[in-house]
């Protein structure tokens, strides 16, 4: 009976829904950034499944129908910037070399870090692409020679760490400013910096929602490059 239920791809994608609804709940009640609804809604999955002894392979069943989601779920950020096009069309060269010049320096310092900390290729390479969404990350760390599966966590924790501090960085350093804001959140923590976006204002998750596209476009041929340069003379 319980086999039966939890290989039903439903099985997954409820608890996966429900479990996020619970910690967003709790989130809106105590809106602190330790309770961020990704984190919390993890931890409330794992303790599940671990105490139960249903397999992640079971969960993954399900859970794994709202990775087909993430493609149209980017492509929806494209509303916001529709109705905020007119911020573009005013500011387009500054958000742009802001975007194109922020992707080469996080790129390149992200990898020196790792060899800072004495990391081998292979995780350097899962590291560098960690800023951009996880779909396009992935693909870079396996042609770079990186693990995408540890990519993808590095994605996550990124996109949430960012996400946390936002707020006390704008304020630290009086960022005031409803574009810079969308595009430091787009670019810095992809998706999940985008909701947060979202949550701050219109314009935010607008030019967020534009970072991302234009962070992941860059990141394909700048990852790679940077990634040969540490190599040749780090390595």
């Amino acid at each position: 009976m319980v086999q039966e239920l939890t290989s039903n791809p439903l099985f997954g994608l409820i608890l996966a829904i429900g479990m996020y609804l619970l910690a967003h709940a709790l989130f809106q009640r105590y809106p602190y950034p330790v309770l961020n609804p990704l984190i919390v809604s993890t931890i409330f999955i794992i303790l599940f499944l671990l105490s139960t002894g249903i397999s992640y392979d079971d969960f993954y069943v399900g859970g794994s129908v709202l990775n087909m989601l993430i493609g149209p779920a980017t492509v929806a950020l494209g509303i916001p910037l529709y109705h905020t096009f007119h911020l573009l069309k005013k500011h387009y060269k500054s958000i742009l070399i802001g975007i194109f010049l922020g992707t080469i320096v996080c790129t390149f310092l992200t990898g020196i870090l790792g060899v800072v900390f004495h990391l081998n290729e292979k995780m350097i390479a899962s590291l560098m692409p960690k800023s951009i969404t996880s779909a396009i990350a992935i693909e870079i760390s396996g042609k770079m020679g990186g693990i995408p599966s540890l990519t993808l966590v590095f994605v996550i924790v990124s996109g949430i760490m960012g996400a946390m501090m936002a707020p006390a960085i704008f304020k630290w350093f009086a960022i005031t400013d409803d574009i810079a804001q969308g595009i430091a959140l787009g670019s810095a923590a992809h998706a999940v910096g985008t909701s947060k976006a979202i949550e701050l204002g219109a314009a935010q998750g607008a030019m967020a929602g534009l970072a991302i596209g234009v962070t992941g476009a860059i990141t394909v041929f700048v990852a790679p490059f940077m990634f040969n340069v540490i190599q040749s003379f780090f390595l």
